[in-house]
């Protein structure tokens, strides 16, 4: 009986089928707006939009051929000291190569000489170090095994 009477309740309030919204199938027709008149305008004469600039044949564009950039990568230099002296330098060296590479493909002069100056020098010190560890390898072994 208890339960009745909570299903009445909730029956009691249900909203009334008259107060509901129309269905969203029925289209409202928005309110028309009044148009404006078409007013018809002559083009306009010829002359006044037709006009042609004239270029002095002395002021030409000068057009300049861009350099070609030969920087050298040293890359196989940068492989081998890589691979057979001292592998931190010897990348770094490998990628200033590749970049120097690249801006010569972009003909970049300033960074393809930055980049190939500096691969250089990575490869030299990565030459150097790998040099003073193979000395320093054969004396502690004639010295210190002998």
């Amino acid at each position: 009986m208890n339960n009745e009477t909570s299903y009445e309740k909730i029956a009691d309030n249900m909203p009334n089928p008259q107060n509901l919204p129309p269905p969203y199938s029925v289209a409202v027709q928005p309110p028309v707006q009044p148009t404006a008149p078409i007013v018809f305008q002559p083009p306009m004469p010829s002359h006044l939009y037709n006009a042609t600039a004239v270029q002095d044949p002395k002021e030409e564009p000068i057009l300049q051929p861009v350099q070609v950039t030969k920087a050298p990568d040293y890359l196989a230099y940068s492989i081998f000291t890589m691979l057979c002296c001292c592998l931190p330098l010897g990348v770094a060296a490998l990628v200033c190569s590749i970049l120097t590479r690249e801006a010569n493909h972009e003909r970049n002069i300033t960074s393809a000489q930055r980049n190939s100056r500096m691969a250089r020098i990575l490869a030299h010190s990565a030459l150097g170090v790998g040099i003073v560890i193979i000395i320093l390898y054969v004396v502690f072994v004639f010295t210190y095994l002998k």
